[in-house]
């Protein structure tokens, strides 16, 4: 469901959801030592770290830039954002998991009040976004939901297989 089709009470839920990920990721990955926060996920996927940049990254430079370019520019093309090789390229492994949670955290609101900020006129400006397609900002906000939901499961499957 598209964000600007919700009613008011589900978008308030949504943006709780969106604004409780911070304290998700303290709380769930805060406390690691340095020998944790870099052990990979199941299947080799995402340390506590890298999932950590990982999200700073696409807060950053995927949902922002999005949100910006969808409300200044007519029928934008937006770059897809791959995470993988990002988070090869910058190394996310060696980065500070409590730089990484600061940085998220300051990211996330600033995303919370670029949403807040978006007039109902501006909810159904579209680009096309690489590897996607049509991609409206009434679109963003679900996805970034979406997205942490995706991370969330594979926190918990993390602290699952470290047991």
């Amino acid at each position: 469901m598209k964000y600007s089709m919700m009613d008011r009470g589900r978008q308030q839920q949504l943006l709780t959801e969106l604004e409780s990920m911070s304290g998700y990721l303290a709380e769930k990955l805060g406390g690691l030592s340095r020998e944790d926060a870099v052990r990979p996920g199941p299947d080799s996927g995402f340390s506590p770290v890298e999932q950590c940049w990982h999200l700073v990254d696409l807060e950053r430079e995927g949902f922002a830039l999005r949100m910006r370019r969808l409300r200044s520019e007519e029928r934008p093309l937006l770059p897809d954002f791959d995470g993988a090789a990002i988070a090869r390229a910058r190394n996310y492994r060696d980065k500070s998991l409590t730089e990484g949670l600061a940085a998220f955290r300051k990211a996330r609101t600033e995303n919370l009040a670029l949403i807040a900020q978006i007039r109902e006129d501006e909810w159904s400006r579209a680009g096309t976004q690489e590897s996607v397609g049509i991609v409206a900002l009434c679109d963003i906000p679900v996805m970034m939901a979406e997205h942490d939901a995706a991370h969330r499961a594979e926190i918990e499957a993390w602290l699952r297989a470290g047991r």
